[in-house]
């Protein structure tokens, strides 16, 4: 079943080393999933937290307001519940609390008419990796670059 991307976390994998991810749904208001189908949500700077009653919340995610929204339109910063299954969150919860990895959201897309997220349980990577993964994709642009030229001529 084909997928459409509508948001995209570009940051997350040049920020956080990525250990595993998964699909997870998003509570969601009316007027939410109109501007989400409009690709009018940024999830750059958001991020996840299990709270203690064992509830996920997507956090930071600016969903715009939609412009034909009336009284009833929503916050655009407010906490989303996202939606897993009890095993999963206590899963979740156990290597957040003792191995201190981070819970980010990767992606935002429709499966079969409904939004659902990619969310990614990673480690914050040091300054010192970053440069790594930048060094890492100009010698693979380089390589890229020069079988380019070498087919033209």
């Amino acid at each position: 079943m084909p997928s459409k991307t509508l948001a995209k976390n570009r940051k997350a994998r040049f920020e956080y080393e990525i250990q595993n991810t998964m699909e997870v749904g998003i509570v969601l208001k009316g007027t939410e999933v109109k501007s989400i189908r409009a690709g009018q949500i940024n999830i750059t700077e958001s991020f996840c937290r299990v709270d203690d009653h064992l509830q996920v919340y997507l956090l930071n995610a600016h969903v715009s307001q939609y412009d034909f929204g009336n009284i009833h339109n929503h916050d655009p910063l407010r906490p989303r519940r996202l939606l897993l299954h009890r095993s999963e969150i206590r899963r979740l919860y156990g290597q957040v609390k003792e191995q201190g990895l981070t819970l980010i959201p990767i992606k935002i897309y429709l499966k079969g008419g409904i939004i659902k997220m990619e969310l990614a349980l990673g480690r914050g990577k040091k300054m010192y990796d970053k440069r790594q993964t930048m060094k890492k994709r100009d010698a693979e642009r380089d390589v890229e670059r020069a079988l380019s030229e070498q087919s033209f001529n």
